[in-house]
C-alpha cells in the first residue's frame, strides 16, 4: 500500500493541491485511496466535503495530529496532506508511513530557503532507501526572473526535480467543486496533464 506525504514547512506552495489530484487521479485509476489531513486549515477534508458523490469515491482519514497511525485495510492508495511547520518528532512519524515524499515549491527566495532546510532535515531523518524525496515546482510563470532563480536552485539538488506546473485558474476552479484534473474532459486540462505526466510515473514506479 503505497502511502505518498506532500510535505513543505513552508505554507501557501500548493499541498493541498497536490495532494487532492493525486488522490483524486488514484482514484479514477479504480484504487481504494484515504485522504488524510493533518494541516489545521483542513483543505483537504473541505474538498472532499465539496466531491460530488458521482464521481469515484476517496475517503477521508481520521488523523490524530500527535498519533499517526495506519490506515484502515482494505486501503490500497493513501496520499496524507501536512501541515506547515512540520518538523521533529511529527516529521519523523509521518516519515515511518512514507513510501514517496512530494515537496512542492514556489517561486520565491522564501520557498527556496524553506525548503532547502526542510530537504536537509528529511535527509537527516531518512532511515531506509524505500523512501522517495521529489520536489514540484508549483504556480511557476513562465520566463519570469524568479522562474529562472528557482530552476537554478531544483537543478543544483541531489534530489529529484519531477515537474514545474504552471500558474493556472484551473486548479482553483477544481478545488472549487471538490473536482481533479482527472474528473473534467481531458481536453479542458490538457496542459496541465502533461505536466503531472512525470509525477505520476515516479509514483508508480
Amino acid at each position: 500500500m503505497p502511502v505518498i506525504v506532500v510535505a513543505n514547512p513552508k505554507g501557501g506552495v500548493g499541498k493541498s493541491t497536490l495532494s487532492s489530484n493525486i488522490a483524486g487521479y488514484f482514484a479514477r485509476q479504480g484504487h481504494s485511496v484515504m485522504l488524510g489531513d493533518i494541516d489545521r486549515q483542513q483543505s483537504s477534508r473541505l474538498w472532499l466535503q465539496l466531491r460530488p458523490d458521482t464521481l469515484p469515491t476517496i475517503q477521508s482519514w481520521d488523523i490524530d495530529r500527535d498519533d499517526i497511525v495506519r490506515p484502515p485495510k482494505g486501503t490500497t492508495h493513501v496520499v496524507l496532506d501536512t501541515p506547515a511547520g512540520l518538523h521533529g518528532k511529527r516529521l519523523q512519524a509521518v516519515m515511518k508511513l512514507a513510501d514517496h515524499i512530494l515537496v512542492p515549491l514556489q517561486a520565491s527566495v522564501f520557498d527556496i530557503y524553506a525548503t532547502q532546510d526542510f530537504l536537509a532535515e528529511l535527509h537527516r531523518h531518512k532511515r531506509s532507501e524505500k523512501v522517495k524525496l521529489g520536489v514540484v515546482a508549483n504556480r511557476v510563470k513562465d520566463h519570469t526572473k524568479a522562474a529562472e532563480h528557482l530552476q537554478t536552485f531544483l537543478r543544483s539538488l541531489d534530489i529529484p526535480w519531477l515537474a514545474q506546473l504552471r500558474d493556472t485558474q484551473n486548479y482553483t476552479h477544481l478545488a472549487a467543486h471538490g473536482l481533479s484534473l482527472w474528473d473534467v474532459p481531458p481536453h479542458k486540462v490538457d496542459k496541465d496533464l502533461a505536466q503531472w505526466r512525470p509525477i505520476l510515473d515516479w509514483l508508480v514506479r
